[in-house]
């Protein structure tokens, strides 16, 4: 069902787009969850500890492939704001060929750079195979992730928030069946997990492209538009590499907080990697919501509605510091026991626990200015400011490498995973003056334009 953002009630317009986003993005993190609960429990806390230890480098590779197929559909968004159905199908057409093009040569040059990100990370050598085993099906499997990715941002960017929530629920699902079946049945360990998700996600995309042929025509090109078209092209580009570059800065940065916790043995890396699957559960809100603002700010941008886009934004805002604040106080209180479902053995949780304990305490503090970033970067996306949301991606990396660099420096844990809060504080505050100068950018365009 496709939802016209540009008129109604903002903040029941709002709800209806995120909820349906936020259940899809709490059944993902779920079976990430279980993703990690299948391999501690029935491979080893060793094999844990080496998915944990990708991790940093998936958000590399793949947050780059999510910020240009997200950039892709900005542009979308914004004809459909606009009510111009050639120019969407246009973005369509232009935007899933240059993805595969995309696609083929992430793949080829991800496979080639696992093991030197791996060697780079200083990955412990006793989880250093499983790392590469888990990292190189992945990749091989990349393009099955990134067509899903798309075709999950075209259907939101017109509104439709209910069916990539189906799709994604369905892929989580057969992504845990999948893992029990390969884990404990064809005892593939860690590869199998991978495999899992690669087989979900293309599974799902196939699915994802024949809901919208039958049922959403205004996301189908005709004939004569299944080509890349320069002026097309040169605005989803516009858009996709700075938003693809913010994406891999902050994972640049993220994989250099990662090298820093490498330093103090897998056991640290283990509940590093459990603690930080809970966050990434809880915080699933503040995500929903960033979500929802590119797509509503897009449309609303589309169709020059700039008072509407700023009572979107402020609502927003107001929504997400009450999450924000239960979520810091469900981490603190589950925190224990959501550990505990990723291990086997008393002693083992035991030793893992203050590890975890200080990674939540130091991060929970900062989820305010977390949830600023979503909103803010978001909404300057659907305005069309790309370049603004890499230099916010730029500030999250210094600030994070420079605490990363201390930490290591001194050897303070507490001091490696302060490395998120500090980013976070940071580029909050500068996307917070970067929106208003956005705001006041837009409202000069507007203001010529009605003259």
């Amino acid at each position: 069902m496709q939802q016209d953002m540009t008129r109604g009630p903002v903040l029941p317009a709002l709800l209806r787009f995120t909820i349906p986003l936020f259940i899809g993005n709490m059944f993902q993190q779920f079976y990430n969850m279980a993703d990690t609960v299948i391999v501690g429990r029935f491979v080893g806390e060793g094999a844990l500890a080496a998915v944990g230890s990708t991790g940093t480098v998936m958000f590399l590779i793949m947050g780059f492939a999510v910020g240009i197929t997200s950039g892709f559909s900005i542009p979308t968004s914004q004809f459909f704001g606009a009510g111009d159905e050639k120019g969407v199908k246009d973005t369509i057409g232009t935007g899933t060929l240059l993805t595969l093009i995309i696609a083929v040569l992430m793949t080829i040059f991800s496979s080639l750079m696992v093991d030197k990100l791996l060697v780079m990370m200083n990955t412990p050598a006793d989880i250093l195979q499983d790392a590469r085993s888990y990292l190189s099906v992945i990749c091989n499997g990349l393009s099955a992730c990134i067509l899903y990715n798309l075709f999950s941002g075209y259907l939101r960017a017109v509104g439709n928030s209910q069916a990539p929530l189906f799709f994604l629920v369905f892929s989580s699902i057969l992504n845990i069946v999948l893992d029990l079946v390969l884990i404990l049945n064809f005892h593939m360990g860690v590869a199998g997990a991978a495999l899992a998700t690669v087989l979900s996600q293309g599974i799902s995309a196939v699915l994802c492209v024949i809901y919208i042929v039958l049922k959403v025509k205004i996301l189908v090109p005709e004939r004569d538009q299944w080509r890349i078209k320069m002026h097309i092209a040169a605005k989803q580009m516009k858009m996709g590499i700075p938003m693809a570059l913010q994406f891999a800065i902050t994972a640049s940065g993220t994989m250099i907080m990662q090298t820093a916790i490498n330093l103090f043995g897998s056991t640290a890396v283990a509940a590093f990697t459990a603690a930080s699957k809970v966050q990434n559960l809880l915080t699933q809100g503040m995500l929903s919501m960033g979500q929802t603002m590119a797509t509503y700010c897009g449309q609303n941008y589309g169709k020059g509605d700039l008072e509407r886009l700023k009572t979107g934004v402020k609502r927003a805002v107001q929504v997400e510091i009450i999450y924000s604040l239960l979520a810091a106080a469900l981490f603190y209180l589950l925190l224990p026991n959501m550990v505990a479902l990723f291990f086997s053995g008393d002693a083992g949780i035991a030793e893992l626990l203050p590890w975890a304990r200080t990674y939540a305490t130091v991060s929970m503090i900062f989820y305010i200015p977390l949830s600023f970033i979503f909103i803010f970067r978001s909404a300057m996306e659907g305005c069309g400011s790309a370049l603004l949301v890499l230099c916010c991606g730029i500030v999250e990396f210094v600030a994070r490498c420079a605490v990363a660099f201390i930490s290591m420096q001194v050897k303070s844990y507490l001091l490696a995973v302060a490395c998120d809060p500090a980013a976070w504080f940071a580029a909050a505050v500068f996307s917070l003056f970067a929106f208003n100068h956005v705001m006041k950018g837009v409202a000069a365009r507007l203001g010529s334009v009605k003259k």
